[in-house]
């Protein structure tokens, strides 16, 4: 009885983590990507100012 009560447990809990691991990965590569395409854009218009002879964007 008690081992069944655990095995319940354990099934009735994996969805609910696996599901939640997964929301986790996803919304972690987005916000990564997000980083990462903002200091590339950061990069592009430092070098375009720097090609126009304009100052530095001030942050």
């Amino acid at each position: 009885m008690p081992q069944d009560f655990w095995l319940n447990a354990l099934y009735s809990v994996t969805p609910t983590v696996l599901i939640g691991l997964v929301f986790w990965f996803v919304l972690r590569a987005i916000i990564r990507a997000d980083r990462s395409e903002r200091s590339a854009k950061a990069k592009i218009e430092r070098e375009e100012r720097a090609k126009m002879g304009l100052p530095p964007k001030d942050a």
